[in-house]
């Protein structure tokens, strides 16, 4: 073992600057590997992060306009959404609901504390909105049933809205007001990802007061028994036939109303997040190849070089397993040094991603969404990806090697 460590050693030393750059093209293709995979995985943390706490088995469902005429009504026209959709939603379809809710908008609203202020949407909501969306209350209460019932004037900020009119005082109790409508504070939420953070009130509560009678601006639901894609799509199609018996429009009418399906959305989000997994392996796996086939030009070359050598070998008994046996281990041991120096940079590379970006976020004061998120790779796939190239090293050495061990002895006196 001794002297076959002595014997690569004095071949690579021989040729320093070959065995340098065939140990770059090998470490810079496990490092572009891992940092790639990396920077994918950054994005797919993020979208995960985004739909984190949200309901993935839930549908929202928004008023549009008709694309088709109908029973003679004329194209265009308006479709408005009313609490008996909501009613219809749950009653029609007791298989595949759990619960439905809705909300009402009222759309740039004044909200002032004292001298601070702020420009926000106000929902009216249910109490069941926690359950069908991303929200989660970090202070004080939600609106319940009571609010409901009584039109309490009653409002829950978000988090970053509070801290504007909040700065230097516990919200929780306070009043404020909104263009001459005081609300008392009763709790403070967050949510994944705020692009518009809007303030929450009870739902009959901004009927109320902004005079929005009967409408609703969307209608969200809960789901069960929906476990596919074609499921959902038979039950989207049957939901439309339903609300189009009430509301006049065609079955088939996709601008009557807008679904969107959290489920299937989830479902095309992991596709990408395959496809994006799967390129970034091909081109990492590209990249291997360049240094795999640098190792095994190299390996060639040796051979070529050394055919003198390998014929007085076998001519003084030498067997052909040691003479294989020489020309792989050459191989795997550039393959491994270099393939290691490339796994632990790629890893330090990816560690200091994500300590200057493990959780970048676009932030605009209000509104904020994470778009980069702990960009860093398992360390069971940064070895298993070294050991393929180790692995791949070894075969690059094997075509070389035989080819040495083929060289007759006689010939290979002769040559040069």
């Amino acid at each position: 073992m001794i002297d076959l460590i002595q014997e690569i050693y004095g071949t690579i030393m021989r040729n320093k600057l070959r065995t340098a750059l065939t140990g770059f093209s090998v470490a810079w293709g496990i490092f572009m590997l891992i940092v790639l995979l990396g920077a994918g995985n950054g994005l797919i943390h993020a979208f995960e992060g985004q739909s984190a706490n949200m309901m993935m088995n839930s549908m929202k469902i928004y008023p549009g306009y008709t694309s088709k005429p109908y029973q003679g009504f004329k194209e265009g026209r308006s479709i408005s959404l009313d609490e008996n959709d909501r009613v219809t939603t749950e009653r029609a379809f007791p298989e595949n609901v759990i619960t439905a809710a809705a909300t009402v908008s009222k759309g740039d609203a004044y909200l002032s504390y004292g001298k601070e202020a702020v420009s926000i949407g106000i929902d009216g909501v249910y109490p069941n909105y926690p359950e069908l969306e991303a929200v989660k209350v970090k202070k004080g209460r939600f609106i319940n049933e009571r609010d409901m019932q009584e039109r309490r004037k009653v409002i829950v900020l978000h988090e970053k809205t509070a801290k504007i009119l909040f700065p230097k005082t516990e919200p929780l109790g306070k009043y404020l007001n909104a263009q001459g409508v005081i609300y008392q504070v009763v709790g403070i939420y967050a949510d994944q990802n705020s692009f518009t953070p809007t303030a929450l009130v009870p739902f009959t509560t901004l009927q109320l007061v902004y005079n929005k009678g009967d409408s609703i601006d969307n209608l969200v639901f809960s789901t069960k028994n929906l476990n596919t894609e074609a499921a959902n799509e038979i039950f989207e199609r049957d939901y439309r036939k339903t609300i189009g018996a009430n509301k006049h429009f065609a079955a088939d009418d996709d601008g009557a109303i807008w679904i969107w399906n959290r489920f299937t959305q989830y479902m095309q989000q992991q596709a990408a997040s395959d496809v994006l997994h799967i390129a970034i392996w091909v081109i990492g796996i590209f990249t291997l190849l360049s240094g795999i086939v640098g190792v095994s030009n190299i390996m060639l070359i040796t051979v070529r070089e050394r055919t003198h050598e390998f014929g007085i070998r076998k001519a003084l008994g030498a067997k052909p397993m040691s003479i294989l046996w020489l020309i792989i281990s050459e191989s795997v041991t550039i393959t491994t040094f270099f393939g290691y120096i490339g796994m632990v940079a790629g890893i330090a590379v990816t560690e200091y991603m994500n300590q200057i970006a493990g959780r970048q976020t676009m932030d605009a004061g209000l509104f904020s969404v994470t778009v980069f998120e702990n960009p860093t790779v398992d360390m069971g796939i940064a070895i298993q990806a070294t050991l393929t190239l180790i692995i791949a090293g070894t075969l690059a050495g094997l075509f070389p090697a035989r080819k040495a061990v083929r060289i007759r002895p006689i010939e290979a006196l002769r040559a040069d």
